[in-house]
Order: structure tokens, then C-alpha cells, then sequence
């Protein structure tokens, strides 16, 4: 099939290049000029495992970009949406890109003969693609839904820094449309995949992508809870949760303790579904104090150091760890930021390492340290936090004689060095 995919970010580059890999003629469209060149040249707009490969393989032949709308949509027969949805100040979310693309897809739509599908990919709450989208298609299109058009909503399962994995070998495949003709549309994009597709409505299909992400989230910070009690109560929380996990109802993933979930998903999504569920009258309890324990979590690591070396006022802390888990350059929502703020807050001087997100990080906090090696940034630490699950870590030992007083405070149980003064967060 001919698809155009809306938006080169996260979430549509990598739905882009493996529709191409799985044999469709692709059309990426964006305002961003300079991405556009970059996947037309094979060059990935963002880090994520596999991706490269794909668009070196692909760009130029079954894969292409550009920022003129109604050339990739009059010659494609299903739209894609996949621009962000980012959080407000009260946590809902910010659908003015959703509906600049919405609308410039819809005015190609009105001068477009033939029937066409638009699929929202982008990650809205339930009722967004049948109460906003849709009209706003039919508004700026001049047609009706449904009978000119074809209107789905396809959610993304994807992790970060294995979304191309992800993509091509799903768990699950959900298409919510608005009617029959559109939904097998869709399913048929994914008939080469072994997974079956579940097809539904579209409210019901946003819904499964919420609560999908919120029930992860509870599990995390479900463990974490249970972690501070068990370091407490001085019981190895790892042995107890995987002792847990070994219920085949339960299952031992998304079970360690550590400094909190971050990322674009977890907690955009949580404070997303909490906005909804109090618009329509319904208070979330057990969803807000999944994020509060959350929020809670890597003050804890500024804790624990205060007690171990007191005032921080002019002491050096090495940060190991920014991107917001390993193998990917991504920070939002990291949890490196509040301890990093804490820390800033307190008098005390960072030196932070990662062996990705640094020039991320440097927007946020442009006036700490950063190094180029672990060793680097431990040498002259008055203590050290680690906030990532990158592996490197996992080999450290001799780096930790560089440092002034040799005490590790572990957000995520990566440090396996001795002679050290260790603790972990929640063990």
C-alpha cells in the first residue's frame, strides 16, 4: 500500500521505515526541512537501535520525505498521524499538533478524489479521535466520515531504544475504527506480521494504550514501595520480587526497585488518563499515587547522601547516568533531573557523565560538569549517584579510586565494586 506518515519524531520515523521494510511505498512528511533531508540521505532524525539500517536500506527507493502535504497525501492512500502529544501544566494533553496536521490533511482531503484512511498513531486520550479528530477532518475537508473517508485509531507499543524490534515483532496489533471498511484497511498493513490483529473501536483502542502504560507504571512504582519498606526493614527487596515474579499471573518483568520510571511515555501518559478520569467526574487515586511515589523516588538518593556526608555546600557529586534508561539518548522525564536540581539546590558541584545524553542534558543544565569518561567525572567525588542501567557501569571498580571519598549511592543496582562505601536506594 501507498501510506504518508505525519511527523519524523520517535514515533513516526521508526513507523515509516519499517512499513518500508515490510514492503510499503512510504512518504514521511514534516515541517522540519532539515529532517526530511536527513531520512532522504538515510541518516536517522533521532538514536534508536536499527533504525539507521532501515533508512539506508530503504531512503530513496520505497521510502521518501518531504514538507509539501498535499503531494505525499494525494498520492497515498492512508495517512498516518504520529506528531507529539505533549503534557500540559495540568498534565492533559496539548493537542494543537495534532490538529495542525489534522487540518492540513483534511484540506488536501477536499480536493482528493477517492477514498482515503487517516489513522491517529499519536498517542491520545479516549474520545480524542472520535470527538476532535474526526471533526476536524470533516470540517476542513467538506466530506463526511465514514462514507468519503476512513477514519482509525492504531496505538504504538513501542520501547525506546527498541522500537524497531518492537514494530516488527508486536505483542499486539489494535486497530480502532470507525467502521469496517477502515479497520480492514488498516489490518491489512500488518498481514505479513504473525501477530493477530485485535480490532475495536477507537476510544476503546486509546484506552488499551493507557492503561497498557499505566499498568506498568503501578508495577514500578508498586516495587518501589514495597523496596523502601523492605530496605527498612533490611530484606533484600530483588530476592523478594523475584520470588514474585516467578507468579505466572504477575510475571517477574518491571519489578525492580530503583530511582522511578521517566521517559515520553510513563508519565505523560499516568497524568494523562488521571486529567481524563477527572473531567468525567472520577477521581484516580491509586493513578496518583502512582505518580507521587514516583516524583517521590530519586529525592530519596539526595536523602540518603545528606546522611552519609552532611552539608552538601561545595561538595563534588559524580552523576553517572542522564538519558532516562540505557541505550538511548532520550532525557525527558529522566530521573537524573530532580537529583540533579536537588544537588544544584543544595550548594553542591556536579560532574555528570552518560555515554549518550550529555548534549541533551546540557539544555537543561548548562553550567555543571560534564565528562567524556566515568573515570573523569568520578575523580575528586565526594560521593557518587548512579541514576542510569547502562552495563558500562556494570564494569567499574579501579575508576572509583579516583575519587575523594568512595561513597556510591545506587538508583538502579548496577555497581558491583567492592571496598567502596555502597548503598542502594531501595536495598
Amino acid at each position: 500500500m501507498k501510506i504518508s506518515v505525519i511527523g519524523s519524531g520517535y514515533v513516526g520515523s521508526v513507523t515509516a521505515a519499517c512499513f518500508a521494510e515490510t514492503g510499503h511505498e512510504v512518504v514521511c512528511v514534516d515541517i522540519d526541512k532539515k529532517k526530511m533531508d536527513q531520512i532522504n540521505e538515510g541518516i536517522p532524525p533521532i538514536y534508536e537501535e536499527g533504525l539507521g539500517e532501515l533508512l539506508r536500506k530503504h531512503a530513496g527507493k520505497n521510502l521518501t520525505a518531504t514538507t509539501d502535504y498535499e503531494s505525499a497525501i494525494r498520492k497515498t492512500d492512508i495517512s498516518f498521524i504520529c506528531v507529539g502529544t505533549p503534557s500540559a501544566e495540568d498534565g492533559s494533553i496539548d493537542l494543537s499538533i495534532v490538529r495542525a496536521a489534522t487540518a492540513s490533511i483534511g484540506a488536501v482531503l477536499a480536493k482528493k478524489k477517492g477514498y482515503h484512511v487517516v489513522v491517529v498513531k499519536s498517542t491520545v486520550v479516549p474520545e480524542t479521535t472520535e470527538k476532535f479528530v474526526l471533526p476536524v477532518l470533516e470540517e476542513t475537508s467538506g466530506k463526511v466520515a465514514g462514507k468519503d473517508f476512513g477514519v482509525a485509531m492504531n496505538p504504538e507499543f513501542l520501547r525506546e531504544g527498541k522500537a524497531v524490534y518492537d514494530f516488527m515483532n508486536p505483542d499486539k496489533i489494535v486497530v480502532g475504527a470507525i467502521d469496517q471498511k477502515a479497520g480492514a484497511l488498516v489490518s491489512e498493513l500488518y498481514k505479513s506480521f504473525k501477530c493477530k490483529v485485535t480490532l475495536t473501536n477507537p476510544s476503546t483502542a486509546e484506552m488499551i494504550k493507557y492503561a497498557n502504560n499505566s499498568l506498568l507504571a503501578t508495577k514500578i512504582s508498586f516495587a518501589n514501595e514495597i523496596g523502601n519498606i523492605c530496605k527498612k526493614l533490611k530484606i533484600d527487596t530483588y530476592e523478594v520480587m523475584e520470588a514474585v515474579g516467578k507468579d505466572s499471573r504477575i510475571s517477574p518483568k518491571f519489578l525492580n526497585s530503583g530511582a522511578g520510571f521517566g521517559g515520553s511515555c510513563f508519565p505523560k501518559d499516568v497524568k494523562a488518563l488521571i486529567g481524563k478520569a477527572k473531567e468525567i467526574g472520577y477521581s484516580p487515586v491509586l493513578l496518583e499515587s502512582v505518580i507521587d511515589v514516583n516524583e517521590k523516588q530519586p529525592i530519596l538518593m539526595t536523602e540518603i547522601l545528606k546522611k552519609k556526608i552532611g552539608n552538601l555546600e561545595g561538595k563534588r557529586i559524580a552523576v553517572l547516568g542522564l538519558a532516562f534508561k540505557n541505550e538511548t539518548d532520550d532525557i525527558r522525564e529522566s530521573r537524573a533531573i530532580p537529583v540533579i536540581a536537588e544537588l544544584l539546590r543544595l550548594g553542591a558541584k556536579v560532574s555528570a557523565y552518560d555515554p549518550m545524553a550529555i548534549e541533551n542534558m546540557k539544555r537543561i543544565f548548562p553550567t555543571i560538569e560534564y565528562f567524556e569518561k566515568a573515570k573523569d567525572a568520578l575523580e575528586g567525588a565526594d560521593a557518587c549517584l548512579v541514576m542510569t542501567e547502562w552495563d558500562e557501569f556494570r564494569q567499574l571498580n579501579s575508576e572509583f579510586e579516583a575519587m575523594k571519598e568512595k561513597i556510591i549511592i545506587d538508583g538502579r543496582r548496577v555497581i558491583k565494586t567492592k571496598n567502596v562505601d555502597y548503598e542502594g536506594l531501595c536495598w
